[in-house]
């Protein structure tokens, strides 16, 4: 069995490379694993989730109008009716990308696929009925293997009450306590679900702020806002052992921040509390081990992340590869770009991966959004730069929904005023990122925003209410300290 074009995965930067591939004219066949296309953000991750999400931000939402004098009663949650309302929300996407290959003319092969040598995978286990062979040769690969969470083996003690993401989304039960190891953007959006459904969730972050690496403006009013929702926020804090006790996970953790139940100051050494269940959210980690990527000339760097080139083109020439799997940040939309580009590579396309803005989105709520340059890698580099905040209590659509917890912050080139950066926190911060994303794409000035008419009223006018303090006020230059 040939196939000029194979891509191994049908994850979001999969699928997005073989529909691509296809539309240009390319035979194409997609390898994957799971009887299903759309991967980990599918199936596991992004949908799944933010559709938990929606429910957690409606139960909010319904809390918050008690304000206004409207109040629904006692919550009342059908875990079972939840689940099978999630998984249909899965199998309506999954059932589109079938349709949507088999229109292509893609042939979607369900097995595992391991490389013999460069141009040749062997084929296991999966459908038979999919393949008449069991090796597949091909002309080019498109690598698109993604990413796994990671699980340290100090917090793999075997038990079913220790769970990472995918666990976390199968929703289980709603239990009565919940520790999530790790606060970045996963543990958060899956810890802000579970407190909304009734469980007293705490989180155990081992670095001094929530979401490291984000600006800290942003994470501010977020923080502030998940000390109301969350049992316990413990920063500089250490997990050193899991043990099952019974019904309990007992965690020891050590830092800081622990105090006694009275409120004392904590003593030294590990302390230990016990939750009924635990999320492990430390991040994710590379598919690049495991199917024969040894027998090709493709390279695998020391973070475990396949080496490519801005065509997305591996160290073997007929291998290239996209997504979670050649690095961060390990996002949808950026593999679902590279696999565009790297479809169009090998249908001779003069094309390349050159975005200055590749969007990111924590959807808690408030959710967390940025694109281009940040404040934090500004001061690394040590580029200066202008910066423009406008706080979301001067928006009369922020106080009318309640939402005045915002902030909208442009970074501005101090000599071309060419917009460079924005973050915004705040209520669908998400959409409002896409303008963001454009503007820095496009060179946009920061005139290019304020004389645009924004609709009134509105969360997007803070985009163009930002522009005007930077114009209105002579922002001073912010020039990071050099270490």
């Amino acid at each position: 069995m040939h196939s000029q074009v194979v891509v191994l995965g049908g994850g979001p930067g999969g699928y997005a490379a073989a529909f691509m591939a296809a539309d240009l004219g390319l035979e194409v066949s997609i390898v994957e694993a799971d009887p299903r296309l759309g991967g980990t953000c599918l199936l596991r991750g992004c949908i799944p989730s933010k559709a938990l999400l929606h429910v957690a931000k409606v139960i909010s939402e319904s809390k918050a109008l008690e304000e206004w004098g409207v109040a629904f009663g006692k919550l009342q949650i059908n875990a079972d009716t939840m689940r099978a309302r999630k998984q249909k929300v899965i199998e309506t996407l999954t059932g589109g990308l079938a349709q949507l290959a088999k229109r292509r003319q893609v042939h979607v092969v369900q097995a595992r696929g391991v490389f013999v040598d460069s141009q040749t995978l062997q084929l296991e286990g999966g459908d038979p009925q999919t393949y008449d062979s069991e090796r597949l040769t091909f002309d080019h690969c498109i690598l698109a293997t993604g990413s796994v969470p990671a699980m340290p083996p100090m917090f793999n003690i075997d038990s079913h009450r220790v769970m990472d993401s995918t666990g976390a989304l199968a929703l289980p039960d709603i239990p009565e306590t919940l520790l999530v190891i790790g606060g970045g953007y996963i543990g958060l959006e899956m810890g802000t679900v579970y407190a909304e459904l009734g469980s007293q969730v705490s989180v155990v972050e081992l670095t001094a702020g929530l979401l490291p690496g984000a600006d800290r403006d942003l994470v501010k009013p977020l923080h502030k806002r998940l000390e109301q929702v969350y049992e316990n926020i413990y920063l500089n804090t250490k997990v050193v052992a899991l043990r099952q006790a019974g019904n309990k996970i007992e965690v020891q953790m050590e830092g800081p921040d622990l105090q006694h139940p009275a409120g004392e100051e904590a003593a030294a050494g590990p302390q230990t509390r016990s939750y009924d269940r635990v999320l492990v959210s430390v991040g994710r980690r590379p598919v690049a081990q495991g199917f024969g990527l040894e027998n090709t000339q493709v390279v695998v760097n020391s973070r475990g992340f396949v080496e490519v080139d801005s065509q997305q083109r591996t160290a073997d020439p007929h291998i290239l590869a996209i997504g979670d799997v050649v690095g961060d940040p390990m996002l949808a939309h950026k593999a679902a770009h590279e696999g565009k580009v790297a479809a169009e590579v090998l249908a001779g396309e003069p094309a390349a991966f050159d975005k200055l803005a590749i969007p990111a989105v924590v959807f808690t709520d408030p959710e967390i959004a940025w694109a281009g340059l940040t404040a934090e890698e500004a001061q690394a580099t040590g580029r200066p730069v202008k910066i423009a905040q406008y706080p979301w209590q001067a928006s009369g659509r922020a106080i009318a929904i309640g939402r005045t917890d915002g902030l909208t912050k442009w970074l501005i080139d101090p000599e071309t005023d060419r917009v460079l950066g924005c973050g915004i926190v705040g209520a669908g911060a998400g959409e409002l990122i896409a303008e963001a994303v454009l503007a820095i794409e496009m060179g946009c000035q920061v005139t290019d925003l304020t004389e645009s008419i924004h609709p009134h009223p509105t969360l997007s006018e803070t985009m163009a209410f930002a522009g005007e303090v930077h114009l209105g006020t002579a922002t001073e230059v912010y020039r990071p300290k050099r270490k």
